[in-house]
């Protein structure tokens, strides 16, 4: 038998491995929404545990190794290394009145409405959570105005929503020194493949900074403007992997940066209008990665982003998550065929719009094995749900999910 970590690596090279390799949590994409958590742990036969929401934009559980045994899971993000102390964590209260914890670092108040809202370090009020969501929104765009001052993209980060409530281990690490030695511990503990969750993002930060719509906009219209923020954005990346990726070594075996570009139908831009912004700087950013540590690195992008899989793949992607195969042109048995040779799915393995959230087991079952069945062949393929498993999914089903994965497994 394979280790997890050789699983997993076997997939990415596209070698068959002993067994589909299985992620839940190992990303702020690959996770569960902390009102479903104690509820699998139940529907488990595990005892409860506290619910710590450690990415609380989006409200996501951490999950403790007895879920992570129980479902056969062979990675683990490298945030799981730090911030297991209580001082790192305050009470809270989920909306379904679930008691949990938050990062006591993320400053939550009660809005007017009874709604959650969190200020920056400045005081400004940079997320919202309105009564019955179940997710904090962004409010404020630092460049919405027009204005600029790209000096301070990096200053600027403390004040919105994306950047500004960061996970685990947050402030726990505040060095690459830090980071690195959280890293060789967690490394020493566990033999699943580690992901390091570096972001990178260039059309999402443009959009969190501007706004979407101004940013899509800009793209357009003043194409000199973009081209200036994007080399001041990757200058900056370019920084933190030169400072980061050298101590961390190979303490960890996956890179994962994030790019949403693809929307249900289509992505957001046409092939040409990727290659001219954001292909070379992918490349540039992937390749000094990969020259700075023994990685893959993978793409988190949402979307209909079949029609710039070729390109990226060019630009020297190893992997794509979340694989969206309810979106136009993702179907799972084209994408094999066409791309399966040069890129790794992590993802596709069961359709969180439709089939999680509402099929009976027998479905989900039936779906997830023949997922499997055409994701699985020559390597290339690790098993997750499309996206995060999310509040209103039942229990019933997601054991469901990962029973039909194991079962597709054990044959």
């Amino acid at each position: 038998m394979m280790t997890s970590r050789e699983r997993v690596m076997a997939a990415l090279n596209h070698r068959e491995p002993d067994r589909v390799p299985i992620d839940l949590s190992g990303h702020r994409s690959a996770g569960i929404a902390a009102i479903a958590y104690p509820k699998l742990r139940e529907a488990l036969g595990l005892p409860p545990r506290s619910v710590d929401v450690y990415d609380s934009v989006q409200q996501l559980a951490i999950c403790h190794d007895d879920v992570l045994d129980r479902l056969g899971v062979d990675t683990i993000e490298l945030g799981r290394a730090f911030c297991a102390e209580d001082r790192w964590w305050k009470p809270w209260t989920l909306p379904d009145g679930t008691a949990c914890r938050m990062p006591a670092w993320v400053n939550t108040e009660r809005h007017e409405d009874g709604g959650w809202q969190v200020r920056s370090p400045n005081g400004r009020v940079m997320a919202r959570m309105p009564t019955l969501s179940v997710t904090f929104d962004q409010t404020y765009w630092p460049f919405l105005d027009g204005e600029e001052d790209l000096s301070q993209i990096e200053a600027l980060e403390a004040e919105h929503m994306w950047t500004g409530m960061p996970s685990p281990p947050g402030p726990a690490a505040p060095t690459p020194e830090a980071l690195a030695e959280g890293a060789r511990r967690l490394r020493a503990s566990t033999d699943r493949a580690i992901v390091y969750l570096f972001g990178g993002s260039l059309l999402e930060t443009g959009q969190i900074l501007y706004r979407m719509d101004n940013f899509l906009a800009l793209l357009a219209s003043d194409p000199p403007r973009v081209h200036r923020f994007l080399d001041a954005l990757v200058e900056l990346y370019m920084r933190r992997l030169e400072r980061i990726l050298p101590a961390l070594g190979d303490s960890v075996d996956i890179v994962l940066f994030s790019d949403d570009l693809g929307a249900q139908t289509s992505s957001l831009m046409s092939p040409r209008m990727y290659r001219e912004f954001f292909k070379p700087r992918h490349a540039a950013l992937w390749a000094r990665t990969k020259q700075l540590a023994p990685v893959k690195v993978m793409l988190h992008c949402c979307g209909a982003v079949r029609a710039l899989l070729p390109d990226m793949i060019e630009a020297g992607l190893d992997a794509i998550n979340p694989v969206q195969i309810s979106c136009r042109g993702m179907d799972a048995e084209g994408l094999k065929r066409d791309f399966g040779h040069d890129l790794t799915f992590w993802g596709g393995g069961c359709d969180t719009q439709r089939v999680l959230p509402d099929g009976t087991p027998e479905e989900i079952r039936a779906h997830v094995h023949e997922q499997c069945r055409i994701l699985a062949p020559g390597g290339g393929f690790v098993f997750q749900q499309v996206h995060n498993v999310m509040a209103n999914v039942p229990a019933q089903n997601i054991v469901a999910m990962y029973g039909a994965v194991n079962e597709f497994n054990a044959r």
